[in-house]
């Protein structure tokens, strides 16, 4: 059983994307693939079959390679809290929270959770495509590393450092890297790319040169720009359309300080008659608004005093004033409504936060975490809708005696009297290009009838294509061991 990984020069080099390719040009090869990314941290999580949380990223690698997401597939995710702290999830389930610098002293216990979940996945699988996090020229952080060389060297997985020339100092980065890597790290190093190169890509013949010489890698490409990358869900939340382009239904999303599962907006950024707009601190929620979301967050109540400072609470009322809609999604859910009680402290000190008022429910937070993926009966349409609950706390109160939707003989969410702000701890529920369609309806908008589905797989094998074209896969492959 074989495997390579992915490494950056640096964050956000595009290493998810291009971990997705190869999944997909070797699934395509009739290989038994899989994706591996040992340490994520990342507020966009995916419910897996087998009841847990991966990374986004991982999920939509998983696609690539024709197989269900697993929590194998990324065995430690870190979900920040606050600046200095994150919920640490081991093989699906959160096992504690805490502090960076308290964070060190767990590594030693999640490598073997993480060499754990990796066997297993060699074991069913032909290939293994590992992604890495950061860089491994983060040299201050590789003791107990589990995410970059830490890992390669305890697997004996070989790695393809990749670097971003859309930034600028690719050279620096990749003759960097190999100046600071210690000679066990360094060795595993078997070879490089460049990617995100915009124009004609011999114009960087010299460079790409210099970078072999330099470092004594092989090179095995330059890939140029890949345009269609907004199609698939994004995992970072720097990665969010400002604007999304399109024309007619104005659309504005909250962008919360801890955003989660913000891949709920791709298939409306992806509506010709949709204008979606992620809106920046400091911003104001602008007049014409027709609706305004407000999204998951990973700290309902430090989103709120975030949306306070924003004076976001002050252009909602305003906006609801002139006849606006607001929906707001699992922590915007509880947002919406008049107080959000952690007895437990568990989102930081116990206590009760006033919430936004708009909808008559309060959520009081309680320690189990609902992980699900579910098929619900959307109540004021009629129609079924897919998507996944991911979330702690529970919300009561008389709105929701107007539920969002049934799923089984269970409520979810709640509806205003004059039905204008609708909260819901239903995810991925715009995915359903049924729901999509007859929800813009209701705004008196036609959806351009695409498969959100058909479009996410389209471009998979788009960027397939793409890679296969500029980088020598059959000799990145070969390498795998």
């Amino acid at each position: 059983m074989r495997a390579i990984m992915v490494q950056g020069a640096g964050s956000n080099v595009g290493k998810s994307m291009l971990v997705a390719g190869l999944c997909r040009i070797a699934a395509r090869r009739g290989l038994r693939v899989a994706p591996f990314k040992p340490q994520n941290m990342s507020n966009n999580a995916a419910v897996t079959s087998d009841g847990g949380e991966i990374g986004r990223a991982q999920a939509l690698q998983a696609l690539a390679c024709g197989v269900q997401p697993h929590t194998d597939m990324n065995p430690v995710l870190l979900k920040p809290e606050t600046d200095v702290g994150s919920q640490v999830v081991v093989q699906g389930k959160r096992i504690a929270t805490v502090k960076a610098r308290d964070y060190a002293a767990l590594k030693p216990r999640l490598l073997e959770s993480v060499l754990e979940s990796f066997n297993r996945l060699k074991a069913q699988y032909d290939l293994v495509i590992v992604e890495g996090a950061g860089s491994p020229a983060e040299v201050n952080l590789r003791k107990g590393d589990i995410a970059n060389m830490g890992f390669a060297v305890a697997a004996d997985v070989p790695v393809i450092l990749a670097g971003d020339i859309d930034r600028g100092g690719v050279i620096a980065q990749m003759v960097g890297t190999r100046t600071v890597l210690a000679s066990e790290d360094e060795a595993m190093i078997a070879g490089f790319l460049i990617n995100k190169f915009r124009g004609d890509p011999s114009l960087f013949d010299d460079g790409y040169a210099m970078i072999e010489v330099q470092t004594g890698w092989h090179g095995f490409g330059v890939l140029p720009y890949f345009p269609d990358a907004s199609k698939l869900p994004a995992e970072d939340a720097l990665d969010l359309p400002k604007r999304s382009g399109g024309k007619g239904l104005r659309v504005v999303c909250l962008g919360l300080s801890r955003i989660a599962n913000f891949d709920d907006l791709d298939p409306l950024a992806q509506e010709e008659g949709v204008d979606l707009s992620v809106l920046l601190a400091g911003e104001p929620i602008p007049g014409d608004a027709d609706l305004v979301i407000i999204p998951g967050s990973k700290s309902t109540r430090g989103d709120l005093a975030y949306v306070r400072a924003q004076g976001w609470d002050i252009d909602l009322l305003a906006h609801v004033r002139r006849g606006g809609h607001v929906l707001g999604i699992c922590g915007g859910y509880q947002m919406l409504g008049q107080e959000v009680i952690d007895p437990e402290g568990l989102e930081g000190t116990a206590g009760t936060e006033k919430g936004l008022g708009l909808l008559d429910v309060q959520t009081r937070m309680t320690a189990d975490k609902r992980l699900t993926q579910v098929r619900a009966l959307h109540v004021p349409s009629g129609l079924e809708v897919d998507g996944y609950e991911i979330h702690i706390g529970r919300t009561e109160g008389p709105d929701c005696a107007r539920p969002f939707a049934m799923i089984g003989d269970q409520a979810d969410g709640a509806i205003s009297a004059d039905g204008r702000i609708v909260g819901s701890y239903l995810h991925g529920m715009f995915t359903d290009d049924a729901f999509r369609r007859a929800y813009l309806a209701g705004f008196g908008v036609q959806s351009a009838g695409q498969s959100y589905g058909a479009v996410v797989e389209e471009t998979l094998d788009k960027l397939a294509d793409h890679m296969d074209a500029y980088l020598d896969v059959d000799g990145l492959l070969a390498l795998a061991r």
